[in-house]
């Protein structure tokens, strides 16, 4: 893996990842009317790569995840970096908005590459071949 792109986790992984490691964030990236009324993963943190109405890259974003952990970049000796896991709907933007954090100095920086609703199906369904949800792991909508 390219140290300059996010490192892919499976759902399972991420969500083993975030209970055996307190400091770890689950970001979901997705736009505001995906995160309320799709669902999202229980406990994600809500901070929009893009959102509604203009659909322009949130020039904000890295402002609020350092915000999140105090810096972001800057990593305690004895207990590493916090992870940062980031997730959108199928892992696409997800890995573009990892990218942007290591540009910008973060260290540990995960995407989930099957995202909450995983990729479409023969009949261009999702939530049905992958993703957080389709795995059965923990989520609720609005």
């Amino acid at each position: 893996m390219s140290q300059d792109l996010p490192t892919p986790l499976s759902p399972q992984a991420a969500f083993e990842m975030l209970r055996a490691n307190p400091k770890a964030l689950l970001i979901d990236i997705r736009s505001t009317m995906e995160f309320l009324f799709v669902g999202h993963p229980l406990g994600a943190i809500h901070i929009p790569w893009m959102d509604e109405p203009d659909w322009e890259v949130n020039s904000h974003f890295v402002t609020e995840i350092r915000k999140l952990v105090l810096g972001g970049a800057v990593c305690e000796q004895e207990g590493g970096c916090t992870p940062i896991i980031l997730i959108c709907r199928s892992g696409k933007r997800s890995l573009e908005a990892g990218r942007t954090l290591i540009q910008a100095g973060f260290k540990a920086v995960f995407h989930i590459d099957e995202g909450f609703e995983g990729e479409l199906n023969h009949e261009h369904h999702r939530s049905s071949i992958n993703g957080w949800r389709f795995r059965g792991l923990p989520w609720e909508q609005c």
